[in-house]
């Protein structure tokens, strides 16, 4: 069963930086693309990056794109989060799961065998 654990929230102010940990346990990540969601208060989850398996190939949303860098260390059997620049709106509860991986690319939608973890909470306030 796969289990993630997510980590590596904070309060910050706009304009600052975060990473955020996405822990592996339970299965081996190397065969699995990754990706982060998030979803703030009376919002619907949104997808925010992913890496495939190969750590090659990411993909961003628009909201995020040129601001966060999806990054991963099999051998932590780990994913990773680096938030930049960091807006109001980025703040939300992050999670990281496994997702759909096709031909070398990765897609945000999360495999039916994924679980989601508690998440963690990113405040970005003055």
């Amino acid at each position: 069963q796969f289990q993630l654990v997510e980590s590596g929230g904070d309060l910050v102010q706009p304009g600052g930086s975060l990473r955020l940990s996405c822990k592996a346990s339970g299965f081996t990540l190397d065969n699995y693309a990754i990706g982060w969601f998030r979803q703030a208060p009376g919002k619907e989850r949104e997808g925010v990056s992913c890496i495939p398996s190969s750590g090659q190939n990411q993909w961003d949303a628009d909201s995020v794109k040129g601001r966060f860098t999806v990054s991963r260390d099999n051998a932590k059997s780990s994913v990773y989060l680096q938030m930049n620049g960091l807006k109001p709106e980025d703040s939300a509860v992050y999670f990281c799961t496994a997702v759909l991986q096709l031909d070398g690319h990765c897609e945000l939608r999360a495999l039916r065998s994924a679980s989601w973890g508690p998440g963690t909470q990113v405040t970005v306030s003055s």
